[in-house]
């Protein structure tokens, strides 16, 4: 009988032509091999691991091994065509395994992040990763210097440290449109704030951003277009740091909700900009820096490398244009965001 448990089936025949070889002295033929083939690929089909497989292969050896003087050397030959076939076939179903899986695994990523399948369905694959859609989940998303693909070494880097912490926590890791994205229960945000840490460290220049936590499968999409959105408003505004979080930058949603009174505001208040010698740009990103500063003159001056003075004089060109004075706090608030807008519809750069 075979050992640690691997059925007779597995070995059919392989005695006999252990004898027949040993009497013959020749080698193995391609059905014979093929057959061998098709034994290891249903084999590891029925989840049998290798080493106990070929650990009944050579039990089965030294059972059938031949007396016969002289057939040693034929007989070893057919056990390692054998082996050889069988643990071929083994790995060839292991393959075709593992592309199915990664198939079934990226069409799923597919459906949660863009909400295409029925949530009952959905739900049932869910678990099968890891995840319990009844639950709410937050989504992080990181865009690289470069783009990612499951397959670099920065996600395997990442993938890696994010087990070695926290192991198998309903944690779903992976690559979308050349970015990487973790997708964790709502109620964790160390695992989130780890994931970043680690993809910066990874690869500088990186940039996280994470959605708010939301309930069900169309909570996870939701929280996805929000880290997405989070990004797109981080470059448009040009904020600093390396991670953004969406439920810190809810004001500007909101501000660009309407986006025709937007362009009204950013027309109105900003628009007489544009009759200043060298057109609206340079006290457009006056106001800007002036702004991100806390309106502290001497620090906006040094960022723009202006004298204090020279700030003064745009600050109140601004004023004598627009007729609103930035620095005083009644004025200020319309200005700055109209600014914001600005940067949010791309003007002066586009027509509004």
């Amino acid at each position: 009988m075979p050992e640690l448990g691997i059925p007779e089936q597995y070995l059919t025949g392989y005695a006999q032509l252990l004898a027949e070889v040993a009497v013959t002295g020749r080698r193995l033929t391609r059905a014979e091999l093929e057959a061998r083939r098709a034994l290891g690929e249903h084999a590891a089909e029925a989840g049998h691991g290798l080493r106990a497989l070929v650990n009944a292969h050579l039990a089965a050896t030294r059972t059938a091994w031949p007396e016969t003087p002289g057939a040693a050397d034929c007989t070893l030959a057919a056990v390692q065509q054998v082996v050889d076939a069988f643990t071929e076939g083994y790995e060839r179903a292991q393959r075709l395994a593992v592309r199915q899986e990664e198939a079934a695994r990226r069409e799923f990523i597919d459906d949660l992040l863009y909400g295409r399948s029925d949530l009952g369905r959905l739900a049932e694959r869910a678990e099968r990763f890891g995840l319990r859609l009844s639950h709410s989940h937050a989504v992080a998303v990181v865009q690289g210097p470069t783009p990612y693909d499951e397959s670099a070494p920065v996600p395997r880097q990442v993938e890696r440290a994010m087990i070695s912490r926290f192991g198998d926590r309903n944690i779903l890791l992976t690559t979308k449109a050349g970015r990487m994205l973790c997708v964790a229960p709502g109620d964790q945000d160390d695992v989130l704030t780890h994931f970043a840490k680690q993809s910066y460290a990874a690869a500088e220049g990186a940039r996280v951003a994470i959605g708010r936590p939301q309930p069900g499968a169309g909570g996870i999409v939701q929280s996805y277009e929000e880290a997405l959105n989070t990004l797109e408003l981080a470059e448009r505004l040009t904020l600093e740091g390396p991670l953004l979080r969406a439920a810190d930058l809810l004001v500007y949603p909101v501000l660009t909700r309407d986006r025709q009174a937007m362009a009204d505001l950013v027309l109105d208040a900003l628009g007489p900009l544009t009759r200043a010698r060298g057109g609206p740009r340079p006290l457009l990103d006056t106001l800007s820096t002036y702004f991100d500063c806390g309106c502290v003159a001497a620090e906006a001056a040094r960022r723009l490398s202006l004298s204090v003075r020279a700030l003064t004089y745009r600050l109140e060109r601004i004023h004598q244009l627009t007729g609103a004075n930035p620095t005083d706090p009644g004025q200020r608030y319309m200005l700055q965001t109209a600014v914001i807008g600005a940067r949010l519809l791309d003007w002066p750069d586009k027509e509004l």
